[in-house]
């Protein structure tokens, strides 16, 4: 006895995105946890995953890995654009740590933030405000760079006014030789930024839905203000936004490479992100799950080890 056994007429019966087919999600997952990252036939060749035996490597590989890509962008004399998330966090303390210890700057470099906290109309909290993305990365990466930081006109935020030129800002920086790194997590719904998998049914094609840049104001799925109730928000759900501002496949899934995390341990054996990450990995790539999206793209996945299983019923 399961969901999908007890679904029918349950008050979860429409709670899912209508896309997903629980029967192939649950398949996506293997009882053998050493067999999260089998290469799938739709993986780009450069993509890689790697596995991370605790909280401190996962976050250390990972800084060391925006790091690494900063720097190689300023031995080649090229400017480089980075979308930035709020989430994993841990790795820009490491980030800054590599950084300030081979004294690059980051004059080369172009943030844009992913997403942001909204209201109906797109608007976001102040920067002041400490849940605001802004005041995030500025505490926890800017601003601890001092003087080898990202100039303050090179730093983007998704504000109403500044996250629909993204595109053409970033277009122009490509166009002008720089690559596009994005830095992503991977959400409960598996969503990329706050990009949400119930946003597919509103897209006649893959290609118009890879087509879309940004959302101003999109409506958040339930699981999505759940998991950030958890993550971030000292489990008050009430304190959680419903909306967000967010950028989109034409910018997620078309970077030149991509660093991702999953860390969605919680201790006592207990976790939000496994199923998340399998789906990731070994489902086809779907409109209906953003983040597979991610594997057909160069770069690397880092995962905290315990996040591949064995999935199966614990109490706590």
């Amino acid at each position: 006895m399961d969901l999908t056994d007890t679904l029918k007429d349950s008050l979860m019966e429409n709670f899912f995105p209508a896309g997903w087919d629980l029967s192939v999600i649950n398949d996506c997952v293997s009882s053998d946890p050493s067999t999260i990252d089998s290469r799938e036939d739709w993986w780009n060749d450069s993509f890689q995953t790697i596995n991370c035996a605790s909280v401190g490597d996962f976050d250390t590989y990972m800084g060391h890995e925006i790091a690494m890509t900063i720097r190689r962008a300023k031995d080649e004399g090229r400017k480089i654009a980075f979308i930035l998330p709020v989430g994993p966090m841990g790795m820009y303390r490491w980030a800054v740590y590599f950084l300030k210890e081979w004294n690059v700057d980051c004059k080369h470099v172009y943030g844009f933030n992913m997403d942001e906290w909204s209201d109906a109309e797109g608007n976001t909290l102040p920067a002041s405000n400490p849940a605001a993305f802004q005041y995030a990365m500025e505490h926890a990466f800017y601003g601890p760079l001092g003087k080898l930081t990202v100039p303050e006109n090179q730093r983007h935020f998704a504000v109403k006014n500044v996250l629909p030129t993204y595109g053409d800002r970033i277009g122009e920086l490509r166009a002008a030789g720089a690559d596009l790194v994005v830095v992503y997590g991977i959400g409960r719904v598996c969503h990329i930024a706050f990009w949400e998998p119930h946003f597919a049914g509103e897209y006649d094609s893959e290609e118009e839905w890879l087509g879309q840049t940004h959302r101003i104001a999109a409506k958040l799925h339930p699981l999505t203000i759940e998991q950030n109730a958890i993550t971030s928000f000292k489990s008050r759900t009430p304190l959680v936004p419903a909306r967000a501002n967010t950028i989109g496949p034409a910018l997620f899934a078309k970077a030149d490479y991509a660093i991702g995390g999953a860390d969605g341990i919680l201790g006592r054996g207990m976790q939000w992100q496994g199923l998340s990450l399998w789906m990731t990995l070994h489902h086809k790539p779907t409109t209906w799950i953003p983040s597979t999206y991610m594997p057909l793209q160069k770069g690397k996945l880092f995962f905290l080890n315990e996040l591949a299983g064995p999935l199966v019923a614990e109490c706590n």
